[in-house]
């Protein structure tokens, strides 16, 4: 028996508290109204075109149906998060190495980024901190939310609401 599995109640008759894995063949349960399904998200590459006039960062999805979406960011943002993916650290901090140990050093971890919405042509994001005194959101773009995310000590997830996705493959 595995340890996930569940047992049968104890002496005193108190059933184990364990969760059984979930079946993934199983359908899913609906969601709330309200509730907004995210998939999780890994940063692919940054793509560099001259004869375009915005840098591409491209996010596939972890699992199937493996969608992508290629979001434009400054060409600033786009070698900040060119030098994340690749650990590479400037001479001097800049901005986002600098909000990076500012984090660390207030004791707060970046949980997860969201990519909540497009609208009009606009990513909008945000970005999921828990801090000693509770979890904290901040609204914020993209490319600086994720560059945060992929400055930590272990990558935050980047999460991409359904609906976002959706828009792009319907």
């Amino acid at each position: 028996m595995s340890d996930l599995e569940p047992t049968a109640p104890d002496d005193q008759g108190v059933p184990d508290d364990r969760v059984p894995p979930r079946d993934p063949l199983a359908p899913e349960e609906p969601l709330e109204p309200n509730e907004v399904q995210f998939r999780v998200m890994t940063a692919e590459s940054v793509v560099f075109d001259l004869g375009d006039s915005s840098p591409l960062v491209h996010l596939m999805e972890a699992e199937v149906p493996f969608r992508s979406i290629s979001i434009p960011i400054a060409l600033p943002e786009a070698h900040a998060l060119y030098n994340a993916m690749n650990a590479i650290e400037g001479r001097r901090p800049g901005t986002h190495e600098l909000m990076a140990s500012v984090i660390a050093e207030l004791q707060a971890d970046v949980i997860a980024v969201r990519i909540v919405r497009y609208e009009q042509g606009v990513f909008y994001a945000e970005l999921d901190l828990m801090t000693t005194r509770g979890r904290a959101q901040f609204d914020c773009r993209t490319s600086d939310a994720l560059i945060l995310a992929l400055r930590q000590g272990v990558p935050a997830p980047v999460l991409c609401a359904d609906s976002v996705l959706s828009s792009f493959y319907s």
